[in-house]
């Protein structure tokens, strides 16, 4: 299965309504369900001598199951008059079955032995998809919640660009057009196509020998592409959405993928996101879920087809401030290819553009403040300057300052929770309007960050094939150490995507154990070279017995991973170096070796580089910055790599790329407390 997002056009002020009026009618029942769905799980927890006695009978006393869930989304929808005016109970039972997945994962730990936190009830902004129910592929036109109808050609006869040439006409044909051709000319405000009103014969004769005929539905419809909510029972007839699609012939390989089968159409969930520039603040999408794998273009195919045949095996080293690769021929045979290497850093212009967001993040957090302490004046104390300088003025015998904005801390209980909870606090329109404006900004940043993974990814998997090793480090322990760095350099992010790549290839992303390998603190002569986190270089000495290999640490590591071997591939704890095919390699690939150890020796797509000046030009000068981290790491320091330090065993082990959600407060999570 895959999924394809559809913009939707919400101009109407009364469709804006209705549509505005679903999303909150269906956000209180899914409230009201993880209200209930707490209490039980509280009472059954509370059971402790029904549990012993007959876990499965407490559980149905309790009706702490699907179907029990069910029956309490209806017999809200049944109790509250209003809501079938918007909702249908096919709308309700999903939203249960939603709200179940999370109660059973606290319910039933998984292979791990973990469980979901209690349930919690969300807020209002945090509702940002309605889920639909899946058609029928059985019974002939059955969508029981929202439904897409007319066709892709359609779509392009409705909506055929002027400078088209006459002799496309079908999809496939405007699939075929090179990039930049124009195919549709879509209004700005397009309309809402009406419902099919003539009569369709079905063929058949009456009893007088006449053709009989019924009256057209929306599913004859076959004009542009338009998604139909038919609303609650006693609504006001069907919510009509037309859909917008993208206009240029680029595109038209991937919707013909999606859109040209209606028979594999599966599901739709309605999903709102926050947009500023939208009416309403919101912009709406309809995800369609398709019974067909997800699209890859026909260059994809072939580079992933190139990369499979590599028949080479490498490493990957992932660090807070780089990614570093190196890869050697599957065979260990000089002539069957070189040693290469890729290490992919942040460019100074990347340096920069982050530095101005970040700085435009801040701003827009210090307006938020603001905002909300000249509204809510009253639940914050007066900083330590303004008390003086009130203190000064009576003193003075002046009249008192008015203060429209407090600048001290917000009044709390004895416990130090505040007294007034933030989602109480009065909010202006300007603070909402900044707060969308906010969120926009983020999204928008972690869709390039992924974009950009995603290229990297491809470019190194095209480079090194997709069998490579990567150490299986705990990325929290990154983020607690240099918070701001990874938010820069997204590892855990390249690392996913990295993974993801490897598995579209043909191959597969190993982790090894850190424990069991210890790459940094290892040479490929087999000699152990304990380093400290301020030592960046590797150099094993002949003086001392060693090899005299000289390299970049990060280069060093990501080599040794290739000579790892798992007993189980699935388990990273039976990871173990072998040290005769490293030193077998660093003999028969001496010169090149060294020089990929010193260099990057591969094609990417960022620049790359053992410095930042590396990634410039010459003669561009990059200013010097100091962070707190590099502060508290400026004096020497003989502790091991906190990959290889052995985590609290109470405390779970996360991979670096996975999506584990911590155990505390995300770092890099933009929070809103209203």
């Amino acid at each position: 299965m895959s999924v394809i997002r559809l913009p939707l056009v919400v101009g109407d002020a009364d469709v804006r309504r209705r549509v505005e009026q679903l999303f909150s009618a269906v956000w209180q029942v899914k409230r009201a369900l993880q209200r209930d769905a707490r209490d039980v799980v509280d009472a059954y927890w509370a059971g402790d001598m029904r549990r012993e006695k007959d876990v499965k009978a407490w559980r149905a006393e309790l009706g702490l199951s699907r179907t029990g869930l069910e029956r309490r989304a209806y017999r809200h929808l049944e109790r509250s008059r209003w809501l079938s005016d918007h909702v249908s109970k096919a709308l309700v039972m999903h939203q249960a079955d939603e709200v179940w997945a999370g109660v059973a994962r606290h319910l039933h730990p998984d292979a791990s032995g973990q469980r979901a936190g209690r349930p919690r009830t969300g807020t209002w902004w945090e509702y940002t998809r309605i889920p639909g129910r899946a058609r029928s592929h059985t019974t002939h036109r059955k969508w029981e919640t929202f439904r897409l109808h007319g066709t892709l050609a359609g779509h392009l006869d409705t909506f055929r660009h002027p400078a088209l040439p006459p002799s496309v006409t079908t999809p496939a044909q405007a699939a075929q057009l090179p990039p930049g051709v124009r195919v549709l000319a879509q209004p700005r405000r397009m309309p809402a196509p009406a419902r099919p009103a003539e009569r369709i014969r079905t063929g058949t004769l009456d009893a007088a020998g006449r053709p009989r005929a019924r009256a057209a539905t929306w599913f004859d419809h076959t004009g542009p592409l338009t998604v139909v909510f038919a609303g609650g029972p006693t609504g006001r007839g069907d919510i009509v959405l037309p859909v917008r699609l993208a206009q240029g012939a680029g595109r038209w390989p991937y919707l013909l993928h999606y859109l040209d089968d209606p028979s594999r159409w599966h599901k739709i969930d309605l999903v709102r996101l926050r947009d500023p520039a939208a009416p309403g603040g919101w912009a709406y999408e309809a995800h369609l879920m398709v019974l067909a794998p997800g699209y890859a273009s026909t260059a994809t195919r072939t580079r992933r087809r190139q990369a499979a045949a590599l028949e080479r095996v490498g490493g990957v080293d992932g660090n807070v401030s780089n990614l570093a690769v190196v890869s050697f021929p599957a065979t260990g045979d000089p002539g069957d290819g070189p040693v290469r290497s890729a290490r992919i850093i942040l460019t100074g212009q990347e340096q920069r553009t982050w530095a101005a967001a970040r700085k435009k993040a801040r701003g827009r957090q210090r307006a938020l403040d603001r905002s909300r302490r000249a509204t809510n004046p009253q639940q914050y104390r007066p900083s330590r300057r303004q008390q003086t300088r009130g203190e000064r003025r009576r003193a003075a015998g002046l009249p008192a300052k008015a203060m429209t904005v407090p600048a001290g801390p917000r009044h709390t209980a004895a416990t130090g929770k505040p007294q007034q909870a933030y989602r109480r606090d009065t909010l202006s329109t300007g603070y909402r309007n900044l707060r969308a404006r906010h969120s926009a900004a983020a999204a928008s940043a972690a869709a390039a960050s992924h974009h950009r993974a995603r290229k990297i990814a491809a470019a190194l998997v095209a480079a090194h094939g997709p069998n490579l090793t990567i150490e299986d480090c705990d990325i929290r322990t990154w983020f607690r150490l240099w918070g701001r760095a990874c938010s820069a350099t997204t590892p855990g992010r390249l690392i996913s995507a990295l993974a993801a790549e490897c598995t579209a290839t043909g191959g597969r992303l190993l982790r090894a154990s850190t424990f069991t390998t210890a790459l940094s603190q290892h040479c490929l002569c087999g000699r152990r070279l304990p380093k400290s986190l301020r030592q960046r270089t590797h150099h094993c000495d002949p003086a001392e017995g060693g090899c005299g290999l000289k390299g970049d640490r990060d280069l060093v590591s990501a080599a040794l991973a290739a000579f790892t071997t798992l007993t189980a591939p699935d388990v990273p704890t039976t990871a173990r170096l072998d040290h005769t095919r490293a030193r077998t390699a660093q003999i028969l690939f001496t010169q090149g070796l060294q020089e990929a150890l010193t260099e990057s020796t591969a094609p990417k797509s960022a620049p790359s580089g053992r410095t930042r000046a590396a990634a410039e030009p010459p003669g561009t000068t990059l200013p010097r910055q100091r962070t707190a981290s590099a502060r508290r790491n400026a004096g020497p320091r003989t502790v091991a790599t906190p990959d290889e330090t052995r985590p609290a065993p109470q405390r779970p082990k996360a991979h670096a790329g996975t999506t584990r959600p911590h155990t505390g407060r995300s770092r890099t999570h933009i929070r809103d407390k209203s």
